[in-house]
């Protein structure tokens, strides 16, 4: 689930994303909550207009934000209110550490890989186009569902035909202070736990004392 506010754009709105839109999008509105389903009728999210009569909307961020359980009760009450009998729930990370098992050539791509990454009791086909993935590596991977800073979304997809659950991230995708300006998905150390969510201060640190090096 990603729930984010665009303070700008989408004043006193709360925006949760629960699936991807493949396409045209239902709409059903009651009393400033409207229930969004894809062209198949499956759930991919809900808005919820003038927040601030649920809750406190302006000490919220702008961008992704974290709600906390109160806050989440909060939200469902007013589902249940309004005759939804769906409910809002935080997942599992979708940030998280992985460990590369295999990395072999794309079939179809002369720069495009295709690795099985674990990251914590799954295992996940990710295609990634970084120069220096390889076998053996600690990296962060966003899952499907992950919100990215940029604002881009992650979800299942494709790459040259082959299947790509999720994306090993760089750290500029990640937006990381400290950042290299080049090509390439951060490696983090090998004592990182694998399925632990990711740490942004701490690989930022990192970079900037030279222990992670891309």
């Amino acid at each position: 689930m990603i729930t984010s506010i665009n303070k700008e754009a989408y004043p006193n709105t709360l925006i949760v994303i629960l699936g991807q839109d493949n396409g045209r999008s239902e709409f059903e509105e009651k009393d400033n909550v409207t229930r969004v389903t894809d062209k198949d009728g499956n759930l991919i999210g809900f808005n919820f207009f003038n927040v601030d009569e649920i809750i406190d909307y302006d000490k919220l961020p702008n961008g992704q934000v974290k709600l906390s359980n109160d806050e989440l009760k909060k939200l469902n009450d007013r589902l249940k209110e309004n005759g939804f009998n769906d409910e809002l729930a935080y997942g599992k990370p979708t940030l998280v550490y992985g460990y590369v098992k295999t990395c072999e050539k794309h079939p179809d791509s002369d720069h495009l890989h295709v690795t099985t990454v674990d990251v914590g009791g799954e295992e996940h086909q990710i295609v990634c186009g970084a120069p220096n993935i390889a076998q053996g590596q600690k990296v962060v991977v966003a899952l499907p569902g992950t919100l990215m800073p940029n604002g881009a979304q992650i979800w299942p997809g494709e790459l040259r035909g082959v299947d790509s659950y999720g994306m090993i991230c760089s750290a500029r995708e990640l937006g990381l202070p400290h950042a290299p300006q080049k090509r390439g998905i951060m490696v983090v150390p090998d004592d990182f736990e694998v399925g632990a969510e990711f740490e942004p201060t701490k690989c930022d640190e990192l970079i900037a004392s030279g222990e992670i090096t891309l």
